[in-house]
Formats: structure tokens, C-alpha cells, sequence
């Protein structure tokens, strides 16, 4: 049989297939929290403030003086795309009780509660800047988490979720999240969705890194493409109807702050389109695709931090944004997928992580930010595999899932990755996958209250703005365990959804004189004053991967090409 892998990595495979039986029924020990804290302060990204190149304090804004990765500061530190003086917006194509900007997990979800709370479909517009779904959320495989089982609880759930954050989240918000667990899954089932189960119908649930309790629900490794098929069929079904291609370039807000709808691009036909709402959702996601510290991302093409910087720009207060998630197995081999996801669901059904030797070297289900320090650790210490492109990675043993579970059990857990790999000539179910860490998840973002209104820094909420999903920030604190995304997507998706509807039926359509961009404005003459010197403009729509600017006509681009830091900590 042909080998998969070029033989400078096959001496490499050989090693871990003979460390295989050794390692396959060990009991690994969790590192301390003293341990964790010395890997992440010596190997974590998120841990190197003082270095100007990975973090810098934002110059302007409300959230001004606050350290964030450079690439962040970058696109808040910009001026607007969009020319107030360019724009009529005496001209309004839409209009809308509530409008939602986004259509992955948190903007669906709020969509069909704002249906649920009695606002009709046709009076919610919604904007997306790709097709309808394209999302973060569709991407995800692993699973969503909730504390259902018989020997858990919603304290339990939330102590995992407080530990994991490093008891940095804020805890109201970490509490709703757990409460509103259970009932999310009964409300997917009821819309069918087709959770994992066993023959005699109970819900199969898998352990997460960082959880005490197994409480993962899967749809086997397309969940997140499971779910979000069941909520766009429900929504479109309902007569949803939507504005693809159609990113929002900036919130309208009136003179007294309130944000009174959006500015929408058309991508196809290059014009706007004035969106005048009662109340506006942001759900548009994260922003793995600025790549944070040179790093690949498991991310969808169009997450490129859109939401945060247009509600910074309305008055917003950002938090947790020094923080970012790498997701510790993104794949390094080959090169036509390096970054792309391989679900820490393999880890959970037994698969470990072992280095160029073949030796493990931490515990398969530490939080994801331990977990992926660990292996940068390793690569630095020279223990890990370069390919021939110079990507550096370690082993992730993937066979020992069919030696635990029995033949089989691979494929039908993990199709995904299965196919995935396959595509290449690669088994997974025989052969390791090379793996290194691959951003994944915006841990901050904007602060909102317990009913997904955007706050500013003074703890007030921004008149008529709700926001749910990624964009959002302090659910998580400064890290977030496995599938707790797609839980915090539905309850807090669901909240903007209630909470939005309510207002609107309570509050007048803006007039004419209400849709105003002087926000912009004054965060240009900010710009100027402070003394920031630069030629970019955000939101940034779409990534540049060109060395040349080809996207200047029309306005986007500006940003600097992507270099992928194989130099990283060497």
C-alpha cells in the first residue's frame, strides 16, 4: 500500500504507531493550575502583552487605552468605509421592526424568537455579507454542550464554564448561558435537528477539555452544519427573507445616540441601501480571518471583526478582546487545508496528541488554551515535524480511536474529517494527522447586559442595539470551552431576538431626520486628533490574500496581505 505521508514524516508516523499499545490505555493526569498558568504565560499568544508586535493599546474610541492584539487595534484604528457626505440617505429601501445583521447560529436564532414574540417575518430584514448561512456557526463540528444529564446540573456547568475563563466572565451572563442549556436542546430536536444517540434513544454525550461532566451533544461531526440547516429551513420556511451579499457597512444612529438602522453594500451592484429599523441586531460573528498573530484560521471567509467595529464606532465598550482562541488541532498537513478544523470530538473519543518521538505530552482534554500552548512548547523545544513548506506541527494519533472503540468508529463519529482527509489519500483512521494550533474563536467583543443590549463603558446600553453570537464578548471570559458556542449562539441569539422584538413594539419608525452617520464623523476627527496616521479603512468586508491592493476602487482591501508566521516563537 502506497504511504501517505513523504518519508521524512513517515520515520515520524513510525515512531507513534510503536508507542501506540503503550499509550492507549493510559490514565493521563490533568496539569495544576499552576502548571497551566506557567505553560500559557511561557507559550500562549494571549500572554505576550508587552510585545508591540502581537498587542498595542487602542488610541481612540470609548475603549480607548485598552491592550489588544495589533491586528484588532488595526481595524478600530481606521477610518471609515463608508464617506458620510457620499450617502443619501433620504432614500430608504427597507424598513423594519427589527433588523439583523448576520444569518449564522445567533442571527437565525434571534430572527425566528423576534417571530416567536409576535413580530412578523416580513417586517425583520436581514442583511448577510455572503450567502444566507455563511457562517462561522455552519463550520463548527464538535458538538454544543448542556447540562442534561443525570448526574449534572446548571452549577456544575457554570463552574466548568467560570474555571475554563479563568473566572474572568462575567458571571451573570455565564449563568444565563447554562440555565437556558437544556431547553435549547429540546427547542432544536422540536425544530429536527438529529442529535447523536444511542439504539435505545438516549442522548450520546462526550466529554469536552476543561468539563467535569459529559454533556457534549453531537450531530456526529457536522453539528454546526446540522443546526444551522435547521434553523435557516425554519426561518425561510416562515417566509423569511433576506439581503445576501449584502454586508452593513455602518449602524444610522440619530442625535441622540440611538441606532436607528444600517447601512447595507450591495456587493453585486455596488450600491447602498438604507436599512431604517426600530431596533437592530448584530450577529455578524468573529474576526479569525484578520489572523492574529500571523496564525491560519479554522474561520469562514467573511468573519473579519465587522460587528465590533461598527458598534465601537456607535459608543460600544469592547471586552476580553486580549484574548483569542486557538484551537489546538487545525491541520498542518497538506498544505491546501493547513488551518482548517480538526474537531476536538477526535480528542474526545480518545485520540491523543504525541510528539515527533511519538511520546504524549499532555493530557488529551485540557482547556484548549493549555492544550495548544503545550504544543507550541513542543515545537519549540524541536520536538515536533516540519513539512516540507516549513509548517511545524505534532501528531494527533487518530487510529487509537478505532483501537478504544472498535473498527468503525472513526468514520461513522467523525465523517467530516474523515472525508476530509481521504480527499488527500490520507486514512485517518490508520494514519496520524500532522495538527498545530489554528485560530478559531473571538473569545471578547462587544459588552453587552443579560438582555444582549450593547453597553457602553459607563454599563448603559446603546438605544435600540442588540447584539448576540461571537461578535459579543464576556460569556466566555478569556477562554471558552468546547461547545459552548453554539450554546451561547441560541441563548443569547434568542434574548437579542425577545428583547429587540419587545422594544419595537413600543417604539415609533426613526423619521427621516433620525438615519444620520455623524458617528462616523466624529470617530474620523477622533482619528485625526489622536494623532493616528494611516490609509485603512474597515470594516475590512473581505481579506486581501494579493500582494497588491486590487480592491481599492471600490474602497475595501486596504489591509495588509496575510503572511502566515512560520517563524512564530522560534
Amino acid at each position: 500500500m502506497t504511504e501517505p505521508y513523504p518519508e521524512y514524516m513517515m520515520e515520524s508516523v513510525r515512531k507513534v504507531e510503536a508507542t501506540r499499545e503503550e499509550r492507549k490505555d493510559k490514565e493521563f493526569d490533568r496539569v495544576s493550575d499552576d502548571e497551566a498558568m506557567e505553560i500559557l504565560k511561557e507559550w500562549h499568544p494571549d500572554y505576550r502583552k508587552s510585545d508591540p508586535e502581537f498587542f498595542r493599546e487602542i488610541a481612540v474610541g470609548p475603549s480607548k487605552g485598552k491592550t489588544v492584539p495589533t491586528e484588532v487595534a488595526n481595524v478600530l484604528e481606521a477610518y471609515p468605509w463608508v464617506d458620510p457626505k457620499s450617502v443619501d440617505l433620504s432614500v430608504i429601501e427597507h424598513d423594519a421592526e427589527v433588523f439583523v445583521i448576520g444569518t449564522g447560529g445567533a442571527g437565525l436564532a434571534a430572527i425566528l424568537w423576534a417571530n416567536n414574540e409576535g413580530v412578523k417575518m416580513e417586517d425583520i430584514v436581514v442583511s448577510t455579507k455572503l450567502r444566507l448561512g455563511d457562517s462561522n456557526s455552519k463550520m463548527s463540528q464538535g458538538g454544543i454542550q448542556a447540562c442534561d444529564g443525570e448526574d449534572d446540573s446548571p452549577l456544575i456547568h457554570w463552574l466548568d464554564v467560570m474555571s475554563g475563563g479563568h473566572w474572568t466572565n462575567d458571571r451573570t451572563l455565564a449563568r444565563q448561558l447554562v440555565m437556558n442549556g437544556p431547553s435549547m436542546i429540546k427547542w432544536m430536536e422540536l425544530l429536527g435537528a438529529e442529535f447523536d444517540k444511542h439504539d435505545d434513544g438516549g442522548m450520546q454525550e462526550l466529554m469536552a477539555g476543561g468539563a467535569s461532566r459529559k454533556r457534549i451533544h453531537s450531530c456526529k461531526d457536522y453539528t454546526g452544519l446540522e443546526l444551522e440547516r435547521v434553523l435557516m429551513d425554519e426561518a425561510l420556511s416562515r417566509g423569511m427573507r433576506v439581503l445576501e451579499f449584502c454586508p452593513t457597512v455602518s449602524l444610522l444612529t440619530d442625535d441622540s445616540s440611538n441606532v436607528t438602522g444600517g447601512l447595507v453594500w450591495n456587493l453585486e451592484t455596488e450600491e447602498y441601501h438604507v436599512v431604517r429599523a426600530k431596533t437592530t441586531v448584530i450577529a455578524t460573528g468573529g474576526f479569525g480571518r484578520l489572523h492574529v498573530a500571523g496564525f491560519p484560521t479554522t474561520n469562514h471567509y467573511g468573519a473579519t471583526c465587522d460587528g465590533v467595529v461598527m458598534a465601537y464606532r456607535a459608543g460600544a465598550d469592547i471586552v476580553h478582546m486580549q484574548s483569542t482562541q486557538y484551537h489546538p488541532t487545525g491541520a498542518a498537513y497538506p498544505e491546501q487545508i493547513v488551518g482548517l478544523l480538526i474537531t476536538e470530538k477526535c480528542r474526545s473519543m480518545g485520540a491523543q496528541l504525541v510528539d515527533a518521538e511519538g511520546e504524549a505530552f499532555i493530557y488529551p482534554l485540557e482547556t484548549r488554551d493549555v492544550e495548544s500552548a503545550a504544543e507550541l512548547r513542543q515545537i519549540r523545544e524541536g520536538k515536533g515535524v516540519k513539512t516540507s513548506t516549513g509548517q511545524m506541527g505534532v501528531w494527533l494519533d487518530t487510529p487509537l480511536i478505532d483501537e478504544i472503540r472498535g473498527e468503525g468508529a472513526f468514520e461513522e463519529g467523525l465523517a467530516a474529517i474523515h472525508r476530509l482527509y481521504a480527499r488527500f489519500d490520507i486514512d485517518a483512521s490508520k494514519y496520524p494527522v500532522l495538527v498545530h494550533p489554528t485560530l478559531h474563536y473571538q473569545n471578547g467583543g462587544i459588552a453587552i447586559n443579560a438582555d444582549a443590549q450593547a453597553i457602553q463603558p459607563n454599563g448603559e446600553p446603546i438605544g435600540r442595539l442588540f447584539t448576540a453570537g461571537e461578535t459579543t464578548g464576556g460569556v466566555h471570559g478569556d477562554n471558552r470551552l468546547m461547545g459552548n458556542s453554539w450554546l451561547e449562539l441560541l441563548v443569547y441569539g434568542r434574548r437579542a431576538g425577545i428583547s429587540a422584538a419587545r422594544l419595537a413594539s413600543k417604539t415609533k419608525m426613526p423619521r427621516k431626520s433620525d438615519l444620520k452617520l455623524t458617528h462616523l464623523t466624529r470617530y474620523s476627527e477622533e482619528l485625526q486628533k489622536s494623532g493616528v496616521k494611516t490609509e485603512r479603512c474597515s470594516p475590512i468586508i473581505l481579506p486581501n490574500y494579493l500582494g497588491e491592493n486590487t480592491m481599492a476602487p471600490v474602497g475595501y482591501g486596504k489591509e495588509t496581505p496575510f503572511d502566515r508566521r512560520l517563524d512564530l516563537f522560534t
